[in-house]
């Protein structure tokens, strides 16, 4: 017997990304849903690489009762409309969106980090899924912090158009052929031209300089992995269509060498250590597009400080980053709480 499905915002890159990781992940699900908006409520899209086609209907008029769990990649608006709705009901919502991740009563759950959070879930009935360069951070430094207690991290993004959407992903792709013909390039989704250039603006910029996407970074990290980890971020939108690139600086109180990070690394859930101090022995965003892991390489000891590391992270974003994260919370929430047959 298995789960009763819906996927909230099956239209958009991550809800799309969703049903092909259930589909390739086997989930056990008897039965499953796609919703979206009414514009595209009727339309069909296929459910992964298994050749069954579902019928979209429209989230305003969908009746969640009856219904296990819900992934939502909807946006806060409409999720602040309908994920108390469908908890209400009794179908535990599973959001990508950042409006409940600073909830007090909502766990915020990256799976290898910290699974246990996931039993909280009871108050809300809502599981929040973190932001894309915060999961495959926390997936490199949990393992690292359990072994020689993290003090401080220093983060650079590198982060890719898809980040913004399928918007952001045209923006990219029209930019560069409207270069390549000498055509005029105006931006729309982005701030400044994405094509060819790097844009140090990601999200709305708040009143100490930094941005809203910096400072989910910082509070996310410390919600899921340590509140007294000090973090720093600085996060940037590159011309890369998908996956998300880190330069990650990590301070720590208790002795730890590059070989033995590496060691740690090698054998982490979600970790795929490639580090070859060669020319090519290292992970770009290209090489990680439709994986499931998130790729560190560069290890190298920090000499500026005691006990200081430096590390390359590297994950495509569409899966670790979101829809990829949301299942395996619906697979550990099965696993620990919503056991069937």
């Amino acid at each position: 017997m298995g789960y009763r499905v819906v996927v909230a915002g099956a239209t958009g890159n991550v809800g799309r990304e969703m049903l092909n990781i259930l589909a390739e992940r086997e989930f056990p699900a008897d039965e499953i849903v796609a919703l979206a908006s009414s514009r595209s409520a009727g339309d069909t899209i296929e459910y992964g690489d298994t050749g069954k086609m579902l019928k979209i209907q429209n989230i305003e008029h969908f009746d969640p009762t009856g219904w296990d769990m819900a992934l939502f990649a909807i946006g806060s608006d409409a999720t602040k409309i309908h994920a108390p709705r469908f908890a209400a009901a009794g179908c535990v919502v599973i959001d990508n969106s950042s409006l409940y991740r600073m909830d007090p009563d909502v766990p915020l759950i990256v799976p290898e980090v910290n699974p246990d959070a996931i039993d909280g879930y009871t108050a809300r009935n809502i599981i929040a899924n973190p932001n894309c360069s915060t999961a495959q951070m926390v997936v490199a430094l949990k393992p690292l912090h359990d072994a020689a207690k993290i003090l401080r991290v220093v983060v650079s993004t590198y982060q890719s158009a898809s980040g913004a959407g399928k918007e952001g992903m045209d923006e990219l792709f029209e930019q560069s052929r409207a270069i390549f013909v000498g055509d005029q390039v105006e931006p729309r989704k982005f701030t400044k031209q994405i094509a060819f250039n790097v844009i140090p603006h990601i999200d709305k910029f708040l009143e100490d300089g930094s941005t809203k996407e910096e400072w989910k970074m910082v509070v996310e990290t410390k919600k899921i992995l340590d509140p007294k980890i000090k973090i720093t971020a600085t996060c940037v939108r590159v011309p890369v269509f998908v996956g998300h690139s880190e330069s990650i600086n990590i301070e720590f109180e208790n002795e730890l060498s590059a070989e033995e990070a590496q060691n740690i690394l090698r054998e982490a859930p979600g970790v795929m250590l490639v580090d070859k101090r060669e020319d090519g022995g290292y992970v770009t965003p290209v090489e990680c597009v439709g994986d499931y892991a998130t790729f560190i390489s560069r290890v190298r000891d920090d000499s500026t400080v005691d006990n200081g590391l430096n590390l390359w992270c590297v994950s495509d974003n569409l899966r670790k980053g979101a829809a990829l994260n949301a299942v395996q919370i619906a697979e550990l929430l099965g696993r620990r709480h919503l056991k069937k047959g």
